[in-house]
């Protein structure tokens, strides 16, 4: 990260930074949160998490809004604009991550006085678990530029594919054997789902980080293990 003649310039760039931490902070919290509140059935935690979105949009459109407002004044070139242009996406990405992480608080509240089969609760932690810690990882790989870091959260996406979709078709199986589980298991299915596009949005910034530094877009295909939608072949079950 270059200094500049003009001490501001590198101020606003140093401000954009500075929300993004704070923002990613915000999501890895929410995100936290949410899946410890389905784990304990805590709905006091679950009405939290809705609450602290507020803020994490906030700081969103406040990253927008002096972004423009730098790529207006400096005309950055190069490096600098990609800073610019980074700052927007990654902010982007961030307050999605708050929406899901909200969505799964409010799907807590739905199903908090009938909870039942705490195993496949687990199986929504375990993915939570890997998801949290891609978010991390990715959120350091930006504060650092390092590129090898992201990379490695990009090749990891396909690992939360596969277990999203093994706990996919046991949640259906759980269905099927009983009609009085289709609530829950609905309920657990979208907090899942959930779950597994924050981690889409964690790849996204890796790509993003990507372009920051090497001023190129990834252009291989992501690694995807996502069998949900697969058709099935109902004269093999």
């Amino acid at each position: 990260m270059s200094e500049h003649i003009v001490s501001s310039f590198d101020a606003e760039l140093e401000g954009l930074r500075s929300s993004i931490a704070e923002m990613g902070g915000i999501a890895e919290k929410q995100l936290a949160d949410a899946v410890t509140a389905l784990v304990r059935r805590d709905t006091s935690l679950a009405q939290a998490v809705i609450a602290m979105d507020q803020r994490l949009d906030a700081l969103q459109r406040d990253v927008e809004e002096r972004a423009v407002l730098t790529i207006a004044r400096r005309q950055p070139l190069a490096i600098d604009l990609r800073e610019v242009i980074a700052a927007i996406r990654i902010s982007g990405d961030l307050e999605r991550v708050g929406d899901m992480s909200k969505n799964c608080a409010k799907r807590v509240l739905a199903i908090a006085d009938g909870f039942q089969a705490q195993k496949i609760v687990t199986g929504v932690q375990n993915i939570a678990d890997l998801v949290m810690e891609q978010l991390k990882d990715v959120l350091d790989a930006y504060a650092q530029h390092d590129l090898a870091r992201a990379l490695d959260v990009w090749q990891r996406d396909g690992q939360i594919d596969a277990l999203y979709t093994s706990l996919f078709r046991e949640l259906l199986t759980y269905m099927m054997e009983d009609p009085r589980n289709i609530s829950f298991c609905a309920h657990l299915l979208f907090v899942a789902k959930n779950v597994e596009r924050i981690g889409d949005h964690a790849t996204n910034i890796a790509e993003t980080i990507n372009y920051l530094v090497t001023g190129q877009n990834l252009t291989a295909e992501r690694p995807k293990n996502d069998r949900t939608t697969a058709p099935v072949d109902v004269a093999a079950e």
